[in-house]
């Protein structure tokens, strides 16, 4: 009987061909057995690339492994199953075997039973390998997207460790731990997509469709506010040169075969072609960079769910005249996006292309980007199902404790520990003020800042404000009494110290009776009345009180002596008045009456020199 042949798609060979040097990060989690104390430790277990994984948090459980179904590759219906936790009791953990079936399949089965997380042991001591989605089309992919307990490979090793503690009768609690799952080293997530304008390559791409249209409007408030950097990226694949001039090649590929993609309908005989795909990835690539020059990167979005919605291949509208229609109507540059897209046709590379095949080469920590979709998170890959709440859960755990924005902390996306018993951190007994701050990872305690003042302390048994400006907040956390209408205060610039009158601590003042303690009214006949914060002193019968001299004299003799007094400064004034009239009157008046007769005569002849004539001497 001679040999089946087999026709391989050559998008395949494609595929196969880069997987033999690709590189694929396993990305990790923490398990942390708390009990029994044998196994007490911490183990690392790889995400599956399904369900949704709690980035950014913990989950724990009780595990328990099945004594029917071990494989969890039939319905646990079947075997009258149920791991559904009582009130008040801890989640449950399944723990099955590798084998049999897909990884799905096992955790859609463990999920109707009611597990909240499964455990995969490995069947053979090997490296761990992350748990992928099969390549399954139509009803039978379903599932899939309803999948949302996390799930995680363990070695298997430690599987049978944890079988056989619980045959012994133990009773064996996890921790799965994502917090450090995805690096949160600033106030900033940078984050990629790797997508596809292909609207007709089955589960995989309605998915990836479903989710920019549900994630576009949490993902442009971030980018325009400046929480997150975006960039979004397309696969292309390269035809080996000894396909170059195969019908497959020339119909999926541009520039002489340097970028591939595959057939949409996988028949190249009618429909669109994979090169039709390759130009319209090239276009939205192209559209982000110019929109990104210009300093609205968000409009990506509304331009890959409008041309989805506007240029459908079913429709037979994924055209370029389609395409930029919407281009023009979202008010982009269409002649810069052209010249951004160069030649197809050209022996020659194309630079936005090449630069796009350079970045899918994994780098640092990130592995090589070989499926689609893929959303890579401060350079790590996410693993678990494209949902909205799932990836923004995992954008948050990329920030770096309390520089998340408002949607992170919503209830929705995380529990606030703040809410109950404030978090077990310090809070002001006379206000709202606490050192209690609720982060997507928990809650922090440590001492706030308050209207610019900072508090000081160790964030759970003590806070106080310092600084300039610090009275002004709940006056410092120092003593205060209103009496009578008058503020008295311990509150000081450098603490809290107790007014004059008060003796405490600063945090705690009483009134100190000065009458008492005989520190005022000392002298002889004094009278000492205790006042709040201060005293009064008096003396008895017609004696007044003299403050400056702290001594009692005689009301009486006091108004004498000052009438007296008075008596004698009239007279004063009286005399002086009538001795400077006299000076006046006798000498003064006298000079004034000479000077002015001396005036006088200068104009006017006296009596005796009447009839005498002057005759001025001189030569003649």
């Amino acid at each position: 009987m001679g040999a089946k042949q087999v026709w391989i798609p050559i998008w395949l060979l494609f595929l196969l061909f880069e997987s033999c040097w690709g590189r694929f990060v396993v990305e990790k989690n923490s398990l942390r057995v708390t009990s029994p104390d044998s196994l007490k430790d911490v183990y690392e277990c790889a995400i599956g690339n399904f369900g949704v994984p709690n980035y950014g948090g913990t989950l724990a459980g009780i595990v328990a492994h099945p004594k029917a179904n071990r494989k969890a590759c039939k319905s646990f219906e079947e075997f009258e199953i149920s791991f559904k936790p009582k009130s008040g009791a801890f989640p449950t953990f399944v723990l099955v075997d590798r084998g049999d079936c897909f990884f799905t399949e096992k955790a859609w089965n463990a999920q109707k039973a009611g597990a909240a997380a499964i455990l995969v042991a490995d069947d053979k001591e090997e490296p761990l390998i992350t748990m992928d989605t099969p390549a399954e089309d139509g009803d039978k992919a379903d599932y899939l997207e309803n999948i949302t307990i996390p799930s995680a490979l363990i070695t298997k090793s430690l599987g049978d460790s944890l079988k056989k503690a619980i045959d012994e009768g133990e009773m064996v609690s996890v921790n799965l731990d994502w917090r450090e799952s995805l690096p949160h080293p600033d106030d900033r997530v940078e984050y990629e997509f790797w997508t596809n304008s292909n609207d007709e390559c089955g589960a995989k791409c309605d998915s990836q469709i479903q989710f920019v249209k549900n994630f576009k409007g949490a993902a442009q408030i971030l980018e325009k506010k400046g929480y997150t950097q975006f960039t979004p990226h397309y696969i292309t694949w390269y035809c080996p040169e000894a396909f170059l001039l195969s019908k497959q090649c020339k119909s999926q590929c541009i520039n002489h075969g340097r970028y591939c993609a595959p057939d949409p309908e996988q028949d190249f005989s009618k429909g669109y072609d994979g090169k039709d795909v390759v130009i319209q990835n090239l276009r939205q690539v192209c559209f982000f960079k110019v929109a990104n020059e210009s300093r609205k990167p968000w409009l990506w979005w509304d331009y890959v769910t409008d041309f989805e919605i506007r240029c459908p291949m079913k429709d037979k509208k994924y055209t370029k005249d389609c395409a930029e229609k919407v281009i023009e109507s979202l008010g982009v540059n269409l002649m810069e996006i052209n010249k951004c897209i160069g030649d197809p046709d050209a022996d020659e590379d194309n630079p936005v292309l090449k630069a796009e095949q350079d970045a899918q080469i994994g780098k640092d920590s990130r592995g090589d980007v070989t499926i689609l979709p893929t959303l890579v998170i401060n350079n790590r890959q996410y693993r678990g199902k494209l949902d909205k709440t799932a990836v923004l859960k995992a954008i948050c755990a990329g920030f770096q404790e309390a520089t998340e924005p408002a949607v992170c902390l919503s209830e929705d996306i995380q529990t606030n520990e703040c809410l109950e018993n404030n978090g077990g951190c310090w809070k002001d007994k006379d206000s709202s003020i606490t050192a209690c701050k609720d982060t997507f990872r928990g809650r922090l305690c440590e001492c706030p800042v308050v209207k610019g003042v900072k508090f000081v302390g160790d964030g759970y048994t003590h806070c106080e404000a310092s600084g300039s400006g610090r009275c002004e907040i709940n006056n410092g956390g120092c003593w205060k009494k209103e009496h009578e209408g008058r503020t008295y205060s311990a509150c000081v610039d450098d603490g809290c110290k107790c007014p004059p009158g008060f003796k405490g601590d600063g945090i705690n003042c009483e009134d100190v009776d000065e009458c008492k303690d005989r520190t005022a009214c000392q002298c002889s006949g004094c009278k000492c009345k205790n006042t709040f914060g201060s005293y009064e002193c008096s003396c008895g019968g017609d004696l007044l009180y003299i403050s400056e001299h702290d001594t009692c004299i005689s009301q009486k003799a006091s108004t004498e002596v000052g009438w007296g007094f008075l008596w004698v400064i009239f007279f004063g004034i009286v005399i002086a008045g009538v001795g400077a009239y006299a000076v006046y009157k006798y000498r003064i008046r006298s000079y004034m009456d000479s000077e002015i007769r001396a005036i006088m005569a200068q104009y006017m002849p006296l009596d005796s020199q009447e009839g005498q004539s002057h005759v001025p001497h001189g030569d003649i």
